[in-house]
């Protein structure tokens, strides 16, 4: 028995192992979009906590603006499946067994994404914690 045999296969790309195209409409979604995608969303929220809960002439309380975000997120997962910047660069959030996202996975998502920690740890298949708890994975339209 080779060597080669005993060990785990390598994706060739993201995404192969959940049964996934390489490119193209339901493809894993790129680092540059999502990092692009959760800038917008945060500037959204920064804008609506700078417009309405202004601290100060510069600033906001930031967590306002990140239960702000957290709101915008969870409220735009479940009813189109995505955020703001999501829809904007042409991504949506699905479950990995197809269907309706429900409730119950865009509350998961959205929590351990205002953590952080777990949107910066990713497998090899760029899927985020926050998507592997969630049972989801972040896909191209």
């Amino acid at each position: 028995m080779s060597a080669a045999s005993t060990s785990p296969v390598e994706n060739r790309w993201p995404g192969e192992r959940l049964g996934l195209p390489e490119h193209g409409p339901r493809s894993v979604g790129r680092f540059g979009r999502r990092l692009a995608a959760i800038l917008i969303d945060w500037g959204i929220a920064y804008l609506l906590s700078f417009a309405f809960f202004r601290v100060d002439e510069l600033g906001t309380d930031p967590f306002i603006t990140l239960g702000i975000f957290a709101a915008l997120q969870y409220l735009f997962l479940i009813v189109v499946n995505g955020s703001v910047g999501h829809l904007l660069l042409r991504l949506r959030v699905v479950p990995l067994r197809g269907g309706y996202l429900g409730l119950w996975r865009p509350l998961v998502r959205t929590l351990l994404l205002c953590l952080a920690i777990p949107a910066l740890i990713w497998d090899r298949d760029q899927r985020g914690l926050h998507d592997k708890a969630a049972g989801t994975v972040l896909v191209r339209v």
